[in-house]
């Protein structure tokens, strides 16, 4: 057993690894900053409803699907569309938290990255949300669409002109589906099992729920997924650098009173990372 080579990758761990308490204050100010949201669009009550209608214009003259659609499938029976209730009320929050609890304790290479990520794609939300207030479909009328929390239950929301604890215009990003999509993505990249793909069943069941319980527009959720695939993308690194392959370097002779000339050859001949003493990744 070597013991050096254990002490060396707990090391490394640790540095990989932020401390516990300054990634709990960290969570949790960003959690606050989501929920704080609902004061910056006070007043702007009229704008949200105009900007609600220019989204589903916009949504029918791109011939997307009426949202009403995936509404009247949940409500064929009653015990999906309150599933859904449900799903929308309480899976959000926790299953991003495990998510971060899980990469934190046992993909630390990975999960500063995915961390970034989460923060960066709130704060991007948190900014859209006061520059372009959004009421949700479930507030509009002549939709054929209905709060479906608020008639089956659970609703989270209360009534909008009393409800302090949350941003009930702030529809545009869906950090619901935006969460949803890098939870996937992180899993999909950290693991290696064959079944990770089916982490992908995570955002698409949430697009569907978020649309079908109409506190979303299909917009809400494409352009969620644009910014996430940009930060994907701007985030994207070799996390552990192959290291570089020194050149060997061997004399061959032209003959018996020939000159030497030096022959370089850095492919058939390249030296392993363990031969050169470099500690690999571990997947």
């Amino acid at each position: 057993m070597n013991a050096g080579a254990g002490i060396d990758e707990r090391e490394r761990t640790t540095r990989l690894r932020p401390r516990a308490w300054t990634e709990l204050l960290l969570v949790l100010g960003l959690f606050l900053a989501y929920k704080i949201g609902r004061l910056v669009v006070d007043g702007r009550v009229s704008d949200a409803f105009a900007d609600a209608h220019l989204i589903w214009d916009i949504e029918r003259a791109l011939r997307l699907p009426d949202e009403a659609a995936v509404q009247r499938v949940l409500l064929s029976a009653e015990a999906l569309v309150r599933a859904a209730n449900v799903f929308y009320a309480v899976v959000h929050f926790p299953a991003t938290i495990a998510f971060l609890v899980f990469m934190y304790c046992f993909r630390p290479d990975h999960y500063l990255r995915f961390r970034r990520i989460l923060a960066w794609l709130t704060a991007i939300g948190l900014v859209i949300h006061f520059a372009f207030p959004l009421a949700p479909p479930r507030m509009l009328g002549g939709l054929g669409l209905i709060d479906t929390a608020a008639v089956y239950g659970p609703s989270v929301y209360g009534p909008p002109q009393a409800d302090t604890l949350s941003n009930q215009y702030a529809a545009m990003p869906s950090l619901h589906v935006g969460w949803a999509l890098v939870v996937a993505a992180g899993f999909i990249h950290a693991t290696r099992s064959r079944w990770r793909w089916l982490w992908l069943a995570h955002p698409i069941v949430t697009m569907l729920v978020v649309a079908g319980t109409a506190n979303h527009y299909w917009l809400d959720g494409v352009v969620a997924a644009i910014l996430v695939g940009v930060l994907l993308m701007a985030t994207s690194r070799q996390e552990h650098p192959s290291p570089a392959v020194p050149m060997q370097v061997r004399r061959a002779s032209t003959g018996t009173d020939g000159p030497r000339k030096a022959v370089v050859n850095a492919g058939a001949a390249a030296v392993s990372p363990a031969e050169a003493g470099v500690e690999t990744a571990k997947p």
